[in-house]
């Protein structure tokens, strides 16, 4: 019995930075996704048998008897306490620790660690030390800013929540062999992918996972997250321009150029909350012609042109950055950075009627940088999922 579950990642199409300082920020679920595959063997709880997983993208595999697992968690899994997941404890991270160092991780690759002590979490505190295979592969870029540890902990939660028994797929996706899951189901998962979350990342906003979940589009202020529904299919071009940054320095750079002109920036941070506001409504209204959705478009574009301006303003733009804007706006195309700046990745709204041949000339011109693009459809489905 094969179960895979994939998680779309996610962009912020408005709002980064500023919604650390109150204002609203909007993300939406792309559709690039990390998908999840468990093979469950039909065999007792612990002791003989191994609980494997396989990164294929980094092409590495980990093993861990469940005997080894079983003596040094001493866990088991029981359906009760799946329906409220509970934190991991910072002795049971310790020692989840260590199983992880039991393996030799490549220098270059030592990022891992986090997600592997993440799988182990979800792992036996779902399915306890039961032996089973767990294949993850993505389509998102690492590391850029589109959500993919988010996307990995969704989606292995999804995966081995249905193993369980404890969630299941509701209704199909149109026309293809993916299912939905039902609100109720979704939420447990968010929950377990919350705490995944915060095993990678310490103290996640839980943004990411949220979209990751439910897909289409979120606004969020103050702690508070609005459900939002797409009138129309938006395309965007995100260029991944392989240059690293440290978030963590760039919010506190904004932060303290806050500090330093307070008034000034007060004006910005409000500007960007109008901005998300106003983005929030157009997203919502379904264009019903050619022209009505032109002016959707020009308005989406304009709201996007002003948040770069303001990004900029706040310092977190970066020259790769101001090179995919330049190439864009050579062809009459807005770009915004996307997430925590200073290299990163960039959207590039991708108007309805522009051909192909001008997309594949940005496109190429992109390329020849050094970045790499990725055209995707902005506010689709969340979580799905797949038995067979």
């Amino acid at each position: 019995m094969e179960i895979r579950a994939r998680a779309p990642g996610k962009i912020i199409l408005a709002g980064e930075h500023a919604v650390v300082h109150g204002s609203a920020a909007v993300a939406a679920a792309i559709d690039l996704y990390t998908q999840s595959s468990h093979h469950l063997p039909p065999s007792g709880e612990g002791g003989a048998g191994e609980v494997e997983v396989d990164l294929t993208d980094s092409g590495l595999a980990f093993s861990w008897p469940c005997s080894r697992l079983l003596e040094a968690l001493g866990v088991t899994s029981r359906k009760a306490e799946l329906q409220a997941p509970r934190p991991c404890s910072p002795e049971e991270l310790a020692a989840i620790a260590r199983l992880v160092e039991l393996h030799e991780i490549p220098e270059a690759k030592i990022w891992l660690s986090a997600g592997l002590s993440a799988f182990l979490y979800l792992y036996t505190s779902i399915l306890g030390c039961r032996p089973g295979k767990v294949v993850v592969s993505s389509g998102l870029p690492m590391g850029a800013g589109l959500g993919s540890s988010a996307a990995f902990s969704v989606s292995l939660s999804g995966a081995l929540l249905t193993a369980a028994g404890v969630v299941s797929a509701e209704g199909a996706v149109g026309g293809t062999e993916w299912q939905l899951l039902g609100k109720d189901h979704l939420e447990l998962v968010n929950t377990w992918a919350f705490q995944g979350e915060k095993i990678i990342h310490g103290k996640p906003s839980g943004i990411d996972n949220a979209v990751s979940t439910f897909g289409s589009m979120i606004k969020f202020k103050k702690g508070e997250l609005t459900n939002l529904k797409s009138g129309n299919p938006v395309k965007m071009l995100i260029t991944d321009t392989r240059v690293g940054r440290n978030t963590k320095a760039l919010v506190a750079g904004v932060s303290e150029r806050a500090s330093r002109h307070p008034d000034a920036m007060a004006s910005v941070f409000h500007a960007v909350n109008t901005i998300s506001e106003e983005l929030s409504s157009i997203v919502e209204l379904a264009a019903t012609d050619e022209i009505a959705m032109t002016s959707k478009e020009e308005k989406l574009a304009e709201l996007m042109e002003m948040n770069q301006g303001l990004l900029q303003c706040m310092g977190v733009s970066h020259a790769s950055i101001e090179t995919v804007l330049r190439s864009t706006l050579k062809y009459n195309l807005v770009s915004k950075l996307t997430g925590a700046g200073g290299g990163g990745c960039v959207l590039t709204l991708i108007p309805t009627l522009l051909s192909k041949l001008v997309l594949e000339k940005v496109t190429t011109e992109l390329e020849s940088h050094g970045f790499r693009c990725f055209k995707v459809e902005v506010g689709g489905q969340g979580l799905q999922i797949h038995q067979g």
